[in-house]
Parts: structure tokens; C-alpha cells; sequence
């Protein structure tokens, strides 16, 4: 927490990397959460996520570390990690330690992948996920295109970024759109929907202006999954994968995907321009200098037009841990 942001980084399944990114047998270091972590792919293919430091005596997994089979090998005493933290092997002593036999000694994360991304659950008390990431059918589709991704780094938080789909006042003044309708949006427990549709005017590939049936489907799963579904003229799916680096700076991932069209079709040229328009100044690029340099007010001054920001931020509100009451002191 600071001054620009007076919360903590809020739990959640974040995006750490895309599958793709990581070879089997790859070690890399990464920091997320304000915390140093190694990542690394063992031979099955299997993704282990750990703490840097090994606690035999206190080496960097991540500098010099190697995959040996399904664990992590230290480069100093060559002591091996299976991807739940258990010493697996050390291979100078007759037996492994009795504190370190029966319990994991190395502390890991949760860690899955899913939609082509690694997820990495982030806690501060390193609670277990008590939800899972969401599989999107579009992404196991033959006739959808392999995703085509974009990416940012700025100061921002989480909450701001997703806060600002509800704040439909700013998309007249800082993407210059028309005032943008809130649609449905229902809320179960920590996953939020949202869904505008209906009739849209649109100009066709012979320049004649039509009316099409569209909709653009939100949905939130928890802080850190994020996907939008676009229907219309053409149909495509945005993950927004937005990670904390730490309490005030994020990288935001964009990744889409979208029905096969030819390059040559009005489809697909339409398809080029609503992605322009998603990431450019009418999108995602409009709205990064607000975020770098605002302030997030816990009480602002609202008005009629603002949109159901103070709701958002009701449902926003569980992914932070409630904080410990503090001890009360008696007198004598």
C-alpha cells in the first residue's frame, strides 16, 4: 500500500507468462507480487513455481538451477525440489534430513495453465484457491485462430484497471465514443457478468450501412482472469491479463482471438480494425496515462452519470484478506 493506492494486491489466479514462453526444462526468474519467484517446466512438462532461496543454505534456484527429471537442482549443494517443495535427492548424504523428509521445506505456489497461460495464484498468507481459472471453449476451436498478443507495463493496480469498465462516463472524454450502456450485469459471488446487446448500424463490405444483431459479453473471475466476448459483424474473444508486479506498477497482457477469416475479406479488415481500436487511443493506450499518474480515492465525489463504480468496488472488495484485529491491551 501507498499513497496513490491505499489497498494491498488483491489474491487471485494471475497470468505469470504464456505456456508457449516456457521450454521444458527451463529455469527463469520472475517477479510478481512484490515477491522473487523461479518458474520452472520439468521434463513431463509440468510447471513448478518456488521461492528463490534454497533452505539448505540459502543459494538462488533461479542462478545456476537446472531441471533434473521433475524437480529443481540447486547449482550449490545440488539438493533437488519436486514441484510441491519436497527434497527429492541430495546426493551426498545417507539419508535425507528427518525435518525435511515427511513436510515440504521449499515454499511453492499454486500454479496452473490454462487458455495458453500460465496462472499463478498469488495470497499473502499463501491460502490455498478456494475457485479455479475458467477454460474458454473458444481456444480448444479448430476454426479460431491461434491468439495474437500485445503487452504494457505502467504504473497502474489491478482495481483501477478493472474498475474502469464501469466508469462509463470517461469513454466519452478520454476514448471519444459515444456514452456506452451498462447492459446487464449480474453478480455471483466472486465471478461478474456483464452483457450488452442488440441492434447495431454497420457499413458492409459493399459500403451500404445494415443493422446486424451484436453483443460484447465481460466476465471477471476473481482479480486476475478477465475476458471479453465480442459478437457482430465479426466474432472474437479478448483476454485481459492484467498481473501485479508489485503494490503500484502492473503489466497488462492483451491476447485475442478470433473465427477464421480470409486476409483478403472485409471481415478480416474489420477484425484489424477493432483491434486498433481495442489497444489504440479509443482503448486500452487512451486510458494508460490516467492510470499512470491518478489516485485512488476511497470516498469520491460521485454523481448520477458516473456509472456503478461504488458497487464494483463492493464486489472487488473480497479478494483483499480482511486484516487481523489488532491485540487488545489490558491495563493492570
Amino acid at each position: 500500500m501507498n499513497a496513490r493506492f491505499p489497498m494491498p494486491i488483491p489474491v487471485g489466479w494471475y497470468c505469470v507468462g504464456f505456456a508457449d514462453e516456457l521450454a521444458v526444462g527451463e529455469v527463469r526468474n520472475i517477479h510478481y507480487f512484490d515477491r522473487d519467484m523461479v518458474l520452472f517446466r520439468t521434463e513431463s512438462g509440468a510447471v513448478g513455481l518456488v521461492d528463490p532461496a534454497c533452505p539448505h543454505l540459502g543459494a538462488h534456484l533461479g542462478h545456476g538451477g537446472v531441471v533434473v527429471g521433475e524437480s529443481i537442482r540447486c547449482p550449490f549443494h545440488h539438493w533437488q525440489y519436486d514441484r510441491r517443495g519436497m527434497v527429492t535427492d541430495i546426493p551426498y548424504a545417507k539419508a535425507i534430513p528427518p525435518r525435511a523428509r515427511d513436510q515440504a521445506c521449499l515454499r511453492t505456489y499454486p500454479v496452473t495453465e490454462a487458455n495458453e497461460v500460465i496462472w499463478a495464484w498469488y495470497h499473502p498468507d499463501n491460502a490455498p484457491p478456494p475457485y479455479e481459472v475458467i477454460e474458454l471453449d473458444e481456444l480448444r476451436d479448430p476454426e479460431w485462430v491461434e491468439q495474437e498478443r500485445y503487452f504494457w507495463s505502467f504504473s497502474s493496480h489491478p482495481q483501477e484497471i478493472a474498475e474502469n469498465g464501469v466508469d462509463v462516463a470517461h469513454f466519452k472524454y478520454v476514448h471519444r465514443m459515444e456514452a456506452v450502456p451498462e447492459g446487464e450485469t449480474r453478480y455471483d459471488g466472486h465471478i461478474r457478468r456483464s452483457r450488452v446487446s442488440g441492434r447495431r448500424k454497420v457499413t458492409d463490405a459493399s459500403g451500404r450501412e445494415i443493422e446486424i444483431d451484436s453483443s460484447v459479453e465481460v466476465v471477471q473471475n476473481g482479480a486476475g482472469q478477465k475476458w471479453t466476448r465480442f459478437k457482430g459483424l465479426v466474432d472474437y474473444l479478448l483476454q485481459v491479463l492484467v498481473t501485479p508486479v508489485n503494490g503500484e506498477q502492473v503489466e497488462v497482457r492483451f491476447a485475442y482471438t478470433h473465427r477464421r477469416y480470409p486476409e483478403d475479406s472485409f471481415e478480416y479488415q474489420a477484425l484489424r480494425q477493432a483491434i486498433a481500436n481495442t489497444n489504440g487511443q479509443s482503448g486500452l493506450e487512451g486510458d494508460i496515462p490516467i492510470w499512470h499518474n491518478k489516485f485512488h480515492l476511497t470516498e469520491p465525489l460521485l454523481c448520477d452519470g458516473d456509472g456503478p463504480v461504488m458497487r464494483f468496488r463492493r464486489y472487488f472488495s473480497q479478494f483483499y484478506p480482511a486484516p487481523e484485529p489488532a491485540p487488545v491491551v489490558r491495563g493492570e
